[in-house]
């Protein structure tokens, strides 16, 4: 089993995204475990402020020096903020990928019921290995 760290405060899903919701905001950034996967973020591409999204579909781009891949919503809505931070510096998701941020969505429905908390998570990731 590998440790990852997950915390309790916040919800999951199987793209490795953390969520937090506040009122029809959720607020999303990728996990430990997915920051650990990639392997040192080099570069990100942010959603598109007023896009609607949908969940488990690309929104973006995220890369590393040896892997590229999609930014997949966890939920159905439409960005209202990105975090122009990432943009100059992506590296900030390797040092604290829950306190860097990726995107906020105005929720739209509610279907964060989809969502794993903690101790599913760890269930999940632990099945990965």
């Amino acid at each position: 089993m590998t440790d990852y760290e997950l915390r309790d405060d916040l919800l999951y899903d199987t793209h490795y995204n953390w969520v937090k919701i506040e009122d029809d905001i959720a607020i999303f950034g990728i996990t430990h475990a997915g920051v650990k996967r990639a392997n040192d973020i080099a570069f990100i591409e942010l959603p598109e402020v007023g896009k609607r999204v949908t969940a488990e579909k690309a929104c973006g781009q995220i890369e590393s020096a040896k892997w590229a891949g999609e930014i997949i919503s966890p939920l159905n809505g439409e960005i209202t903020e990105v975090n122009k931070e990432l943009e100059d510096d992506p590296t900030k998701l390797n040092n604290a990928p829950y306190d860097s941020w990726i995107a906020k969505i105005r929720i739209i429905p509610d279907d964060a019921g989809k969502l794993m908390d903690t101790s599913a998570a760890k269930t999940w990731l632990n099945a990965q290995n």
